[in-house]
């Protein structure tokens, strides 16, 4: 194993605890940032550049006809292949933190659509599911296995937040285990059905699961409601015949008891596994290989790198598996660096030069890792911890075919040109500038209903005074079809009622009175 220090360029402040990284064509891409995106990069995915020992992070493309896909920290996600032998896949993302804290219970499918030598296009497509459908979490993960020519999504632990019904105003935010059930999630026909195996009795989070054909082998984890990180191996065994699917637990001896591990494969039979914690202040500084053969697993303690000190005496430590082999880890750099949120990274290679070849890997692989912004979380692990997910794709830092930073067009159409409503009009075939702050790309403006997602500021109708006063003042936009949805949803103000002063009585007029003599002269004429 290699250790070596890399250096961030240009965006690093992005890379904190919570993100993934995904392989595509040999280009690892990053996905998960901590904020909201910016008008740079409004679909939050950047490509991972790493030469001559520098990081740097440039913007990816999505096609027009995407759906917005939110930055989310600590999801789950896989890769699915149209069977185990096939080339193309797609990545499988579900679950994981909004930022603004919100829990996403959407699976979404993500895939590379077009490539050329300058530039990667994606597409993502929101999936909808009927059945027994996993409630919102994070901390989970999810693996693809295939049986008897067939194949089936599985889903497995995570945390959420408390049912509404039991939440207090001290406690609003807390998060519980989820149940221990197991989702078999079939996409072909859009259904889930749950199943509750007696052999799975706690809640796990943070959990490294490695899937092979029909099994999966789920290694430690960490249980809220006990506070204990489980040293049970569990081999979860799915078979699919012609009727319903058979699924069966089995507890294997030999386990760890580790939480936020982080798996890489190094062979098509052997993973690494690095880091990951003891308890809640401990780090677990060991290496294991685990081998993988003829439906068994093995798992022995191997040789580590020689960590630096900044790495042994830092209480947290995160990253993620960056495929063939090698994984990208981050220590905290808070105290060190002048810009709050930077952070010291580090690429550890678990092969040799001499075996850094190319592999085809189809083993699938989806790992939880920890560490949580030291503001946002209690006792390390105890609240948060931070999540990674590593399919096995191949990564060469050194590969000629990667995109050129000083390319112009690589940040010039990213993500402008989808279809932001229904009546959306702007074609990046046809567009002119629009407002005087427009150069070569339309503006846009972030719609605060729900996860979030971006408009055109032409196609709602802002006049350029309007768009200059809403990206300067610090208030939530909504867009023409959530606007009436947001004002039936706002509590009414308060109308205060008017103190009319009281009215005063009307006085009654006193009645005259007239002399007895005078009286008598009236009386008199009267009856004359």
């Amino acid at each position: 194993m290699s250790l070596q220090m890399v250096s961030t360029v240009s965006n690093s402040s992005l890379l904190q605890p919570g993100f993934s990284l995904l392989n595509f064509d040999e280009h690892v891409f990053f996905f998960g940032q901590k904020g909201w995106p910016k008008r740079s990069c409004p679909t939050g995915v950047f490509l991972l550049d790493i030469k001559q020992n520098e990081l740097k992070m440039k913007p990816a493309f999505f096609s027009k006809d995407s759906c917005y896909l939110p930055p989310l920290r600590y999801p789950a996600l896989c890769t699915l292949r149209s069977d185990a032998e096939a080339d193309e896949y797609q990545y499988i993302i579900h679950g994981g933190k909004t930022p603004n804290n919100d829990l996403s219970d959407k699976i979404y499918f993500m895939s590379l659509v077009n490539k050329t030598s300058k530039r990667m296009t994606f597409q993502c497509i929101e999936k909808d599911l009927g059945g027994d459908v996993p409630e919102a979490r994070y901390g989970h993960t999810i693996n693809v296995v295939h049986s008897r020519g067939k194949s089936v999504t599985v889903l497995f632990g995570g945390r959420s937040y408390t049912p509404l019904a039991q939440r207090t105003t001290e406690k609003w935010n807390s998060v519980v285990d989820c149940l221990p059930s197991v989702f078999l999630i079939d996409f072909e026909f859009g259904c889930c059905t749950s199943y509750i195996l007696p052999e799975l009795q706690d809640g796990l989070s943070f959990h490294v699961s490695i899937a092979r054909d029909d099994t999966i082998y789920i290694l430690g984890g960490h249980s809220l409601q006990n506070n204990t990180r489980s040293p049970n191996l569990y081999k979860l065994k799915i078979d699919l015949p012609l009727g319903s699917p058979a699924v069966t637990c089995t507890i294997l001896p030999g386990g760890i008891s580790v939480s936020s591990a982080i798996v890489t494969q190094i062979s098509d039979t052997e993973f690494v596994l690095v880091g990951g914690y003891h308890s809640d202040s401990q780090k677990r500084l060991v290496c294991n290989t685990i081998v993988l053969e003829d439906s068994k697993i093995e798992i022995v303690e191997s040789v580590s790198p020689e960590w630096t000190p900044d790495i042994k005496h830092c209480r947290t430590w995160f990253g993620c598996d960056m495929g063939k082999g090698s994984v990208l880890l981050g220590i905290p750099g808070a105290n060190k660096q002048i810009t709050p949120d930077a952070n010291y990274f580090y690429i550890l290679r678990c092969k040799g030069a001499e075996e850094d070849k190319e592999e085809e890997l189809i083993t699938q692989i989806c790992s939880q890792t920890s560490s949580e912004d030291p503001g946002d979380s209690t006792p390390f692990e105890d609240s948060e911890e931070f999540c990674f997910s590593a399919e096995a794709n191949s990564f060469d830092a050194d590969d000629a075919d990667t995109y050129n930073e000083d390319d112009e067009e690589d940040e010039s159409e990213t993500g402008y040109w989808i279809t932001c409503c229904a009546s959306c009009n702007i074609d990046i075939n046809t567009w002119v500038p629009f407002y005087s702050t427009e150069l070569n790309k339309p503006a846009m403006i972030l719609c605060s209903s729900g996860a979030g997602h971006w408009v055109h500021a032409q196609c709602m109708d802002l006049s350029e005074t309007m768009l200059l006063r809403l990206s300067e003042a610090n208030v939530k936009y909504f867009c023409n079809k959530h606007v009436d949805l947001h004002k039936g949803l706002q509590t009414p103000q308060k109308v205060m009622c008017l103190r009319k002063p009281p009215m005063k009585p009307l006085r009654k007029k006193k009645a005259m009175k007239l002399p007895t003599s005078a009286k008598k002269s009236f009386l008199r004429r009267l009856f004359e």
